[in-house]
């Protein structure tokens, strides 16, 4: 990969753990009988009431909230039961992402076991472009559908939703992006963030939505709760979907995922466990990080490359000889993918080699011919090397299609507000958005948007941070202290892995570079022996692990669990020396 060469990241920022009071972790450790460790861990995070913690560490099904507080939940219920029962066509809109692909399949199989008559439909992300658009007005009035309900986009589609109407299709809209100004004008918008909805829950993803949606309906016309039972079947389509899109992980959507996995594991989903199969999952605990990480970007490749409808169709299938094929190209496209990303990468990071950073606080990249599908995957990358937003832009003739990922210190959805006048669309959250642009106007973008983020940063935002949630010794690392901290599981964004900080550690022997994303191996010595250490993109690090010196290491523990193996490692984020 690519490198920065005119660009000097600063060290980043370790921020130690919060100072919590001594008794309300005694107090949490004597009434629930836990290790004082963990629950110092659950204060720091917010748990300290005792029913907090008892809620956070045993997440259950009746801890979610009514469907009901969803504001536009009776209107949306009313007419689907109807349309249900009158056998009318309901045609089901999804996003191409995870998110979509699995809010489409949850809401396909749910009505389609109330008897209903539903056609699912997801645009192509490159002929298509994000959202409801004439490409979904054009499939509903060709499959003669007399209901089209959202998943995951049509919050900011007025001028869509506008025709359907006109053409007499009745809308829903369940969604979950900020509103970007007036909502459109249906039967309803179920999204949590609209103004005047009562859901106390706001961060839920579109498939947390969705599975309310089809419990409400389904017990509508179940009210006997007989059909309760393959709702909840679901979960693991709504854990799969709310950890691929990075949905915080508290309140509700932490019983989403707990659930979730569990039903994973043992899925009866063709599709999911033909996908589990060939990912090389098959046997191994399912944890919210495997899920993120390998599960997930398999669904999103099929999005990116080809046609979402693909993942549709696999988790939507019951035949596993067909779940299989669509599975193995699941594998092709991911591999496609991840060619993709490192080409795309390193021709961006050239491009940022090129800039002067150190005035440039919002950084927006453009090409001709870059694939629009890898590059929010680019943005990623980009914001973990320059400590920046980065908006990638994939430039095709008069337009460029764009995705944008953000720091935690920049609200990105407000930084394009500023700069609409120079978008054709935009949408998305704080951390992350997409956009269209004309690629005229890319000079004016890349200023304004720059301008934006300098307005909002100083140079000290932009400075990376290392939370530490605990600082050992290295006689805790054991065996032990990483049981107790699965008992925070399951991790993500809200909820990360435990980060533990240790000083003055001793390298055992010399360390090596390992993988293409410049890797480092090596291993600490403790009392009882060594343990080995790994950390991806810290190769620059590699010098400072001398086992000559001592050094402070930054790290999450875990298991290698690679090849058969089931060792304690760290697993580096950061090295300073001592």
């Amino acid at each position: 990969m690519t490198t920065l060469t005119s660009f000097v990241r600063p060290p980043a920022r370790w921020i130690a753990p919060p100072v919590v009071d001594p008794a309300v972790v005694a107090h949490l450790a004597e009434t629930l009988s836990l290790p004082a460790v963990l629950c110092q861990l659950l204060v720091q995070r917010g748990h300290g009431d005792v029913e907090a913690a008892k809620r956070f560490l045993r997440p259950r099904l009746e801890h979610l909230r009514d469907a009901y507080e969803l504001k536009g939940m009776t209107h949306a219920v009313d007419r689907l039961v109807r349309a249900i029962r009158a056998g009318e066509k309901i045609m089901v809109h999804g996003d191409y992402d995870v998110d979509g692909m699995c809010s489409t399949a949850l809401l396909t199989r749910a009505f389609r076991q109330l008897g209903g008559n539903i056609e699912p439909f997801i645009p192509h992300r490159i002929h298509d472009g994000y959202d409801l658009t004439d490409a979904g007005v054009r499939a509903a009035i060709a499959c003669r559908a007399r209901v089209v309900l959202t998943a995951d986009c049509g919050t900011s589609a007025l001028p869509a939703v506008a025709a359907l109407c006109s053409a007499g299709i009745d809308v829903i809209v369940s969604d979950h992006h900020l509103p970007g100004g007036p909502l459109p004008e249906c039967v309803a918008v179920l999204n949590p963030k609209q103004p005047g909805c009562e859901s106390t829950d706001k961060d839920s993803a579109a498939v947390g939505i969705a599975f309310k949606l089809a419990l409400a309906v389904t017990r509508a016309m179940r009210p006997d709760n007989s059909g309760d039972g393959f709702v909840f079947s679901l979960l693991d389509l709504v854990a799969l979907a709310t950890v691929a899109d990075l949905a915080l992980l508290q309140g509700e959507n932490r019983v989403f995922v707990r659930y979730g996995l569990k039903l994973m594991a043992q899925t009866t989903n063709a599709g999911l466990r033909a996908m589990i199969r060939a990912s090389g999952l098959e046997g191994k605990p399912l944890t919210a990080g495997r899920v993120g990480y390998i599960l997930g970007p398999r669904l999103n490749a099929v999005g990116r490359l080809g046609n979402a409808m693909r993942g549709v169709e696999l988790l939507l299938t019951d035949d596993p000889a067909a779940a299989n094929e669509i599975a193995r190209e699941l594998e092709e496209f991911n591999q496609r993918r991840q060619a993709l990303d490192r080409t795309t990468l390193d021709e961006a990071m050239r491009i940022v080699d090129g800039l002067d950073l150190d005035a440039m606080y919002g950084l927006v990249i453009a090409k001709e011919g870059w694939h629009a599908g890898v590059i929010g995957i680019v943005a990623s990358r980009l914001v973990e090397q320059v400590s920046r937003p980065v908006v990638v832009v994939a430039l095709d003739g008069e337009l460029g299609k764009g995705s944008g990922r953000s720091i935690s210190r920049f609200d990105l959805h407000a930084g394009l507000t500023s700069c609409r006048e120079h978008l054709v669309r935009f949408g998305g959250h704080r951390a992350a958005a997409g956009i269209t642009v004309q690629t005229s106007l890319v000079p004016a973008l890349q200023t304004a948007f720059n301008s934006a983020a300098r307005q909002s940063l100083t140079a000290d935002d932009l400075v990376p941070d290392k939370r530490i949630d605990l600082e050992v010794n290295a006689a805790d690392l054991t065996d032990t202290l990483e049981k107790l901290l699965q008992h925070l599981e399951p991790h993500g964004l809200g909820n990360p892995t435990p980060t533990l900080a240790i000083r003055n550690a001793h390298i055992d022997g010399r360390p090596r570079r390992i993988g293409a994303t410049d890797g480092v191996r090596t291993s600490i010595r403790t009392e009882s022996g060594t343990l080995p250490a790994i950390g991806w993109r810290l190769g620059e690090c590699a010098k400072l692990l001398d086992p000559a010196m001592p050094v402070d290491l930054v790290f999450r523990l875990e298991r290698d669990q690679y090849k058969g193996a089931n060792l304690l490692q760290l697993h580096l984020v950061d090295v300073r020396r001592s």
